[in-house]
């Protein structure tokens, strides 16, 4: 017998759906996104053997849905689309101004690695991305050291990220010459399947941030951060809060690189436009 579709989510259960998501994670789903949330959840009614949306949304505020259902939500809500050397003047303007400046202008130089954050890495194109740039940029100035932090709030998308599994298509983008040094081809042909070699994976460290939290979790001073395509999905408040903790977590000088829709226009944070969407921290 084929289990029953839940009845339809209801007004006052999508607000507090909506209420308890923006709490959370931040992200403000508008009415409009009442079809989305709802077709997305019934798949977690379905695993979960629920038939209502009252009684789910009563499992996600108890202590016991909070602790193992909690992730699952998130990673319902979270959109995650990115792709390998995507918006590439960034990294242009990475390796040829933003990476020479700091190199001149930091006193510990050579003590200290470069550390980049990508946040919001999603399935991980990004930072692997980053991995090669800098791995080119490291053998053409020997003394150049870094670190990668790559994260993201969705423990699902980490996984695969830190897998480092991709199909053909999604490489296609990607230069020969990093093909060849970087990429390694299923033996199963049929599968067409491309994996990130050891040696880049080894480069980046994957961690669960939840930007929310008032405590990043990030000890270390950051010289460059990139966050795009993430704060679209935060109202102005929020985008607020967020670069705040960008600029404090950015070491004087540190850049910031946004989305190519995204901007800091209308907040009251102190970073200077350097270049489409790249901001200095002053």
């Amino acid at each position: 017998m084929m289990p029953k579709s839940p009845a339809a989510m209801t007004k006052k259960e999508f607000e507090r759906f909506s209420s308890f998501i923006y709490g959370k994670v931040g992200i403000k789903l508008p009415p409009a996104k009442k079809t989305m949330l709802e077709a997305r959840l019934q798949k977690r009614l379905k695993v979960l053997g629920m038939e209502t949306f009252e009684a789910y949304s009563n499992f996600i505020f108890s202590e016991e849905g909070q602790r193992l259902e909690l992730i699952h939500l998130i990673d319902v809500v979270t959109t995650n689309k990115t792709d390998f050397f995507r918006e590439p003047s960034h990294f242009d303007y990475l390796t040829k101004t933003a990476l020479p400046t700091i190199i001149k202008n930091r006193s510990d130089y050579l003590s200290q690695p470069v550390r980049i954050w990508s946040a919001g890495c999603s399935s991980g194109e990004e930072p692997y991305t980053m991995a090669m740039i800098l791995s080119e940029f490291a053998a053409d100035n020997q003394q150049f050291r870094f670190t990668i932090l790559a994260s993201d709030i969705s423990t699902r998308i980490l996984d695969t990220a830190k897998t480092g599994v991709y199909p053909e298509d999604r490489v296609d983008v990607v230069a020969p010459i990093y093909k060849k040094k970087y990429l390694l081809r299923s033996k199963d042909r049929s599968r067409s399947l491309v994996r990130i070699c050891p040696q880049l994976r080894s480069l980046i460290t994957f961690r669960r941030i939840n930007f929310m939290d008032a405590d990043l979790g990030v000890a270390e001073k950051m010289d460059v951060i990139f966050c795009r395509n993430v704060v679209i999905y935060f109202d102005k408040e929020t985008q607020q809060e967020l670069m705040q903790k960008f600029y404090d977590q950015l070491r004087p000088g540190g850049y910031l690189f946004l989305g190519h829709s995204e901007t800091i226009n209308g907040l009251d944070v102190d970073f200077k436009a350097v270049a489409s969407t790249v901001y200095r921290k002053s």
